[in-house]
């Protein structure tokens, strides 16, 4: 393995950790018929639930949101008014899997109600609270939640996430020390502006262009229609003061009121105008003062590129855990449930990936995007299996520069800012889960002003996303919250996020590379 070149080291990582995946993957786990009784309590509502052993369990609800949360099969009967009686529905459930992640337990099941599948995750601190909240499963939960599967399940996350700490761990003094080195080297502060502009023309037109290709797919092939999702009716609304306020916020965070508390909480913005404007003000100082500060950040560069280059040894057995976490904890129920808009999410990434990037590669930048590709091929699967671009940036620096030779200048400017501002594969998700969400919710089609407004959110929503793993749900509820739609609709869409994260990650990182040549060309 040491004498294969390392993007054949990490396919192999990664193959190898799809199949012992499917191989410790613990399966679906079908429980018995359930009966399900609603009734008014002086409280507000009561659930009792009975399984085919007569063992009853009572729950009491507030009101009808936190109901519908708990028990969505009772949605359809809610909305044609309160029931005067109890009124008790039959549910066939089947459990899709338990998984020990980030310090917590998680459990998908799905139930079906009149030939419709419902599917729900829930997550709890530790298995106990999990049993706490959910009695009927705790048979299940000591027969398999502790099982072989699981410890290699828990084991393989706790590795990749190993790897994933030493990655960040570089990233902060990374970006810092090549964005000021790449800054002070350009010699003035025109040659920055024209830079800075051409790189954010680049990154505001493939945003656009992402968010504009999930738009075309979500329409032609309209996922939404006819799922049944949780969370009960959206009503669309303008949404104004969400755009506003999203770019309000962006605002505040590109200006640090604490350079040291930004860097310990890991504020990219902030770290990143901080390092601009270090770099710009040591070119206007100049003199021996300049030359001191830019050798002291050259010297720091090349210190954690080396740091970088032994970190990115390990990638292999990262990937491979990341890989046997993400695969082993699936259960394909979920992919059934949710196939067609997995299939939009997929087929609108690939057009981007695929044609737009491409395309722009060989048309505007003059490389051929084949040989661009292969020289990213490292920084790329490493970006898929981790799903962080953050994470995946020293390897995208490191790729970038020997493999496809973009000068250190135009790397150490463009891909930190494109780490933190640049999210075409977050963008594009994110357009296309709220479009979904609202066809499921509405039962037609998103009327095009109100797409116009999620697009402009989506791409407000992705400069300001992080680069770390399940960043794109945090910004996808100022995504829905601009157009009216619930939030709980999220949980079913959690279910296949991780999937989709890798895949949304890669173009992330796809994209930032292809605007470094494109910078190059030009600089």
């Amino acid at each position: 393995m040491k004498n294969l070149p390392l993007h054949y080291q990490i396919l192999i990582a990664l193959i190898f950790g799809t199949v012992l995946g499917f191989i410790f993957n613990p399966g679906e786990f079908s429980l018995n018929n359930i009966s399900l009784t609603l009734s008014h309590s002086e409280s507000g509502f009561q659930v009792i639930e009975e399984d085919v052993k007569k063992v009853r369990t009572e729950y009491q609800f507030k009101d009808r949101e936190e109901l519908l949360v708990r028990f969505p099969e009772f949605e359809k009967i809610l909305a044609k008014g309160e029931p005067k009686k109890p009124v008790t529905v039959e549910v066939t459930e089947r459990l899709i899997h338990f998984i020990d992640s980030a310090k917590k337990y998680e459990l998908s099941y799905s139930r079906k109600v009149n030939r419709k599948t419902i599917l729900t995750t829930y997550s709890a601190p530790n298995g106990e609270e999990l049993v706490k909240t959910y009695p009927r499963w705790d048979a299940e939960y000591k027969a398999h939640g502790t099982g072989v599967s699981y410890n290699a399940m828990a084991i393989s996350k706790w590795l990749g996430d190993l790897f994933l700490r030493l990655l960040k761990m570089v990233t902060i003094p990374l970006i810092v020390t090549s964005l000021v080195t790449g800054i002070a080297s350009l010699g003035n502060a025109a040659r920055f502006g024209k830079m800075f502009s051409r790189t954010l023309l680049y990154y505001l037109s493939t945003s656009l262009l992402a968010i504009s290709t999930g738009i075309f797919f979500v329409n032609l092939i309209r996922p939404g229609i006819g799922a049944d999702l949780p969370g009960g009716t959206g009503s669309l609304s303008t949404g104004q003061d969400s755009v506003s306020s999203i770019f309000l916020d962006m605002a505040d965070r590109l200006i640090p009121t604490n350079i040291i508390y930004s860097l310990g909480e890991g504020e990219f913005l902030s770290i990143i105008s901080f390092s601009m404007l270090v770099g710009i003000f040591i070119i206007l100082v100049g003199g021996k003062h300049a030359k001191l500060l830019t050798d002291f950040f050259q010297a720091g560069f090349e210190v954690m590129m080396r740091m970088t280059m032994f970190i990115i040894s390990l990638a292999p057995i990262g990937v491979f855990a990341f890989m046997f976490y993400a695969v082993s904890s699936q259960g394909i129920e979920i992919f059934k449930i949710l196939g067609w808009y997995m299939i939009t999410v997929f087929l609108a990434l690939l057009a981007h990936a695929l044609i737009i990037l491409p395309c722009i590669l060989k048309f505007v930048a003059r490389r051929s995007p084949i040989e661009f590709a292969r020289a990213m091929s490292p920084a790329l699967m490493t970006a898929f299996s981790t799903a962080s671009s953050n994470g995946t940036l020293p390897l995208t620096i490191t790729c970038v520069e020997e493999k496809a030779e973009v000068s250190n200048e135009v790397s150490s400017f463009v891909l930190p800012l494109g780490a933190t501002i640049n999210m075409d594969g977050t963008a594009l998700y994110e357009a296309v889960a709220v479009l979904f969400i609202a066809q499921a919710y509405s039962g037609v089609v998103m009327p095009l002003e109100q797409q116009v407004l999620v697009a402009i959110t989506a791409l407000l929503a992705s400069i300001g996303a992080a680069g770390i793993p399940h960043a794109g749900l945090v910004m996808m509820a100022i995504v829905l919250q601009a157009v009216g739609l619930p939030l709980e609709a999220q949980g079913v869409i959690i279910a296949v996020d991780r999937i989709l994260d890798m895949c949304r990650t890669s173009v992330n990182v796809w994209s930032d590379a292809c605007g470094s040549a494109v910078i190059e060309r030009f600089r």
